[in-house]
């Protein structure tokens, strides 16, 4: 009877560590591809065997409902870092986001305006409307089960751990630390950061940058030096037919510089504006540490500790670049006729992928002439770049 009690598993004290790991990352694989890549943004198509197991399986650990999450999520991205986001730590604060990011999604699921309106697209079908919906708290309460009779007393701390890892780590560090600590690869219109390079402990979601600049990729890493699991679980499922990507984030391939870009040339840089603005900074990187140094020399008393401002200012946008920025930006364009140069032509190009009503083929015209100004302009960096510009196409 008491061997009873002490559960029907006997393990070692890191035995229970090592289960207890293996079952929340489970977890966090069925919320980064079942939740988030396939219901959330349709990256992806799942097979019946994997989308009914990750739908039982967060039922179990998590009680969350599948329309509840996806509906949240997506106005997140609608309404991102603005008032109606859900949870942004630039709107709500990193210490409210972090420490009740559970709260405020209970609190955002309780809004029928937000279902009806992003809650589109999620199952319906019998065991959605009869079990895991309308009876979500029966999954953790059978999880609280399972717990206890496999592994006795020590179930009792292996299930609150279970309880806790998603309100910890997607509502907390994803959705806190994700738009607030981190490094960016991308001058993308919000906060997002990628936490570290090697997405593994949250399922990938640490790459969360490189989500919020291509939302319906399935694949989160973008970087040679970047892993994501979740990416390696989905070509697995694929291996089995169990998955089939439809979106990952476009890339460019590079071909030999055409003598004039045309319309192939001009859709592959609109189709990957953010990594061409992220190209573009790396290009100046000499050239912009080169000018610093020569107007050190020449005006010692400006602030001209900049090259990482000079960076991010190159990759962004003027309108995302913080206004409290743009008063040190300015001054040092009016010292430097090369970086004010590299810094308009750079803006020039964002003529070429806002939306507006001009015809492709007038884009095409500003990109035509583009080039030919930068290749005339008498800075080495920027005449490489135009070259390289119009040896771009869709991969």
């Amino acid at each position: 009877m008491l061997s009873w009690l002490n559960g029907l598993i006997d393990l070692p004290w890191w035995g229970y560590i090592v289960v207890t790991l293996v079952l929340t990352h489970i977890t966090i694989a069925s919320v980064t591809i079942f939740l988030h890549r396939h219901q959330a943004h349709r990256a992806l198509d799942l097979g019946p065997i994997p989308s009914h197991f990750f739908r039982f399986w967060l039922w179990l650990t998590t009680g969350m409902v599948t329309k509840e999450w996806a509906a949240i999520h997506r106005k997140h991205h609608a309404y991102c870092e603005k008032e109606d986001d859900p949870h942004s730590p630039v709107v709500k604060g990193i210490k409210k986001v972090f420490f009740e990011g559970s709260e405020l999604y209970r609190a955002e699921a309780k809004n029928q305006e937000t279902l009806d309106k992003f809650g589109h697209g999620t199952p319906d079908d019998w065991m959605e409307r009869n079990v895991y919906t309308k009876h979500s708290v029966w999954g953790v309460v059978t999880m609280a089960v399972i717990d206890l009779l496999l592994f006795g007393p020590n179930g009792i701390w292996m299930w609150a751990v279970q309880m806790a890892w998603i309100p910890v780590t997607a509502a907390g560090i994803i959705n806190g630390i994700g738009h607030y600590w981190g490094y960016r690869n991308f001058e993308c219109e919000d906060a997002s950061r990628n936490i570290v390079p090697w997405g593994i402990i949250i399922g990938g979601e640490e790459l969360h940058n490189n989500h919020h600049t291509f939302g319906t990729s399935a694949k989160l890493s973008n970087k040679w030096f970047e892993f994501d699991i979740g990416w390696m679980y989905i070509r697995i499922l694929e291996i089995f037919g169990q998955a089939k990507v439809r979106r990952v984030a476009p890339a460019v391939r590079a071909v030999s510089p055409k003598a004039q870009a045309d319309l192939e040339t001009l859709q592959a840089i609109i189709a990957n504006r953010y990594t061409i603005a992220a190209a573009y900074a790396r290009q100046f990187k000499a050239t912009v540490a080169t000018e610093l140094d020569r107007l050190r020399e020449r005006a010692p008393q400006m602030e001209l500790n900049m090259q990482g401002a000079m960076k991010r200012w190159l990759k962004q946008d003027r309108k995302d670049t913080p206004e409290q920025e743009r008063a040190h930006l300015d001054a040092l364009l009016a010292e430097s006729r090369v970086l004010e140069t590299v810094y308009r032509m750079r803006q020039e190009l964002t003529a070429l992928w806002e939306r507006s009503s001009v015809s492709k083929e007038q884009l095409l015209s500003q990109l035509q002439d583009w080039c030919t100004r930068a290749e005339a302009s008498g800075i080495e960096a920027l005449r490489e770049f135009s070259l390289r510009l119009r040896g771009v196409a869709l991969a």
